[in-house]
């Protein structure tokens, strides 16, 4: 089970990261991750960066170690990691790469309610997700196959991880839909016989109403 960390925005991660380099200010460290494409990986809301700045040094993973003013630009605040935040840095890492986490995603919720839409639809927008993945998976094989000849194959693995899974979720959906196509997946022709007429199958009344049984207990 995972620690509850004091900072838990993967965002800190990152900036305890960076500053494992060198002293920086936040304006900098911004723009490193636009530069590296770290907000690629992880979900970055800018607007709330300096909340997360804030929040390092508050729990004392940071430290402030110059502040200077340029005419009549706002103060620029220069921060360097602490031991403090090293040690935070070097767990957490080690415990996201060691502990399987359950992640969510939005495809993975649309599928879970996908019963509400009639298959052949389905099978469309499934076919229109298809098409886009097999285009994007390309480009991004490309653009590693481009980037492997300039940068250490270390600083790829995240990019290859989310290819990787991409081209799984590609091949998932290729072998869904021939079951929707060939008429081999379970239940199709009662599915469609709902949405046709609104006639429930036996099997799912009884399931719906071993649901409420069970809701009713507790």
């Amino acid at each position: 089970m995972a620690k509850r960390r004091k900072v838990n925005n993967l965002l800190a991660l990152s900036l305890l990261t960076l500053l494992t380099q060198r002293p920086m200010y936040p304006y900098e460290m911004a723009s490193m991750l636009r530069e590296r494409g770290k907000d690629n990986a992880i979900k970055v809301n800018w607007g709330s960066f300096y909340t997360v700045v804030q929040n390092l040094e508050k729990y004392g993973f940071i430290e402030a170690v110059e502040v200077v003013r340029e005419g009549r630009q706002p103060e620029r605040t220069t921060y360097q990691i602490t031991d403090a935040g090293r040690a935070e840095l070097m767990d957490w890492i080690r415990e996201l790469l060691s502990v399987p986490e359950r992640e969510h995603s939005s495809f993975e919720a649309a599928l879970g309610e996908s019963a509400v839409v009639p298959p052949d639809e389905l099978i469309g927008l499934l076919q229109q997700r298809l098409e886009a993945l097999e285009k994007a998976n390309g480009r991004l094989q490309a653009e590693l196959a481009a980037l492997v000849t300039q940068l250490p194959r270390l600083f790829l693995i995240e990019s290859e991880y989310y290819l990787a899974q991409r081209r799984a979720e590609e091949e998932w959906i290729r072998g869904l839909l021939k079951e929707f196509t060939s008429g081999t997946f379970p239940g199709l022709d009662d599915w469609r016989r709902f949405h046709a007429t609104g006639e429930v199958p036996d099997y799912i009344q009884e399931l719906a109403e071993q649901e409420r049984g069970r809701v009713a207990e507790t």
